[in-house]
């Protein structure tokens, strides 16, 4: 699906076959988590099945389990016979015959009003001490956010950093001749459409807040780009000059985006104010400019160009300039992604006909291939910088990835006929 020459990279029909595959079923199917690889340090955790969950509409326990699992800190230890709540005082050295450091207990117990009310306790098996207590009452359809935040909370009592799993991706679908535009929870599950459309959708793109997505539709028979407030629904085109505009991505501080257009001939990046008006042109290349980043301090925009014979990525200061190379191994880099604490960048490059996820360490320069496929694209970071989704072909069809940053833990989430593609990774809420 990745077969083309470099000069037609470039090419925005092309990039809208490249983005998107035809799915063979239903893009609501349920997704299937598959977590893959053994990490150097996981903490191994039990969690109890959940008092009353059986009665739930989600099963909170499994939920916090393959999160946590799928973030590769941690590893799921045998929970067989554990019947535990909240309230209980475990058996400390039965938990640890099991070889495990950490246990998760809890409760979910419907209201009088119809709401959830979940609780859970978290142990450190190894020293015997609590380390908190959790409480949340939810509707029946927040159940399932409700354990993702719990997986953050567990996340971070366990590592000091933030967990993600209360977050968001975008995705695009294409189910016969209907594009639709995605917003479903970090592992795939729980999808709602923001957008359906007959014409292609691609790039789409998350505001700093996550209240909004910019993407390109070709409704108008052309690329145009639009803002889409996600809580009303409602939309705003934000580029429409002559020619094509694509590749929208937000500064950090969410007042403008930058584009590629093609309005006075070429590609060449513009920054556009985020509620619309007279582009501002960045780049002055002979070259074909596009597929723009920002750095996470807002100073730098990251780029693809092949002003130099073939695409490869550069840097420029965010107000433009001189731009720099980045990437110099390989003749065919594509696809910058910038890691939010600013250490890494992500990107796809072609060797041999394959295209693989890399990963460089921004202070060295220096990158590895984090993956075994040879069909990856559009690498997203997760807002904690530890994971990172991206798209890829596995045994013949398309299917949405995460992975750690050193490849070491990848998780398949694939619809169940459904082809996915273009995934972007939404901030903290």
């Amino acid at each position: 699906m990745n077969s083309t020459s470099n000069s037609d990279f470039f090419n925005p029909l092309r990039l809208v076959w490249l983005a998107l595959a035809l799915c063979a079923a239903p893009a609501w199917a349920q997704f299937k988590v598959d977590v893959t690889g053994v990490g150097m340090t996981q903490l191994p955790i039990a969690i109890a099945p959940f008092r009353g969950e059986d009665l739930a509409p989600q099963k909170s326990a499994a939920i916090v389990l393959a999160d946590l699992e799928r973030s590769g800190q941690f590893r799921g230890v045998d929970s067989a016979g554990l019947s535990l709540d909240e309230s209980s005082r475990p058996d400390m050295s039965n938990v640890r015959q099991r070889n495990a450091d950490a246990l998760l207990a809890g409760s979910v117990q419907r209201l009088a009003d119809g709401r959830y009310e979940v609780r859970a306790r978290l142990w450190d098996t190894v020293k015997g001490q609590e380390r908190g207590d959790y409480k949340e009452s939810v509707n029946a359809a927040d159940l399932r956010l409700s354990a993702h935040r719990l997986a953050d909370w567990v996340y971070e009592k366990l590592t000091g950093e933030k967990g993600v799993f209360a977050t968001r991706i975008a995705y695009i679908t294409k189910a016969a001749n209907r594009y639709t535009l995605w917003v479903a929870d970090s592992d795939g599950e729980n999808a709602q459409s923001a957008l359906a459309s007959a014409e292609p959708i691609i790039s789409p793109s998350w505001s700093p807040k996550g209240n909004q997505l910019a993407y390109v539709s070709f409704e108008s028979r052309k690329p145009v780009i639009y803002v889409h407030e996600l809580a009303s629904g409602k939309r705003r085109v934000l580029a429409n000059f002559k020619g094509s505009n694509s590749a929208p991505a937000w500064a950090p501080d969410g007042r403008s985006l930058i584009a590629t257009l093609s309005r006075d001939g070429g590609s060449q990046l513009y920054q556009i104010d985020a509620n619309g008006g007279e582009a501002k042109r960045l780049t002055q290349s002979t070259g074909i400019d596009t597929e723009p980043a920002y750095s996470p301090d807002g100073s730098q925009i990251y780029f693809v160009s092949d002003r130099g014979g073939s695409p490869q990525i550069y840097r420029m200061p965010s107000a433009g300039g001189a731009a720099q190379r980045v990437t110099f191994s390989g003749s065919y880099n594509i696809s910058p992604a910038l890691s939010p604490d600013g250490r890494w960048l992500a990107y796809v490059t072609r060797v041999a006909g394959q295209f693989k996820l890399q990963v460089m360490e921004l202070a060295s320069g220096q990158a590895s291939a984090i993956t075994e496929t040879t069909a990856d694209e559009r690498p997203s970071f997760a807002p904690n910088s530890k994971l990172i989704v991206y798209a890829t072909a596995l045994q013949g069809r398309e299917a949405l990835m995460t992975s750690t940053l050193d490849g070491k833990i990848k998780a398949r989430l694939a619809g169940k006929g459904g082809d996915i593609r273009e995934p972007n990774w939404g901030p903290f809420r």
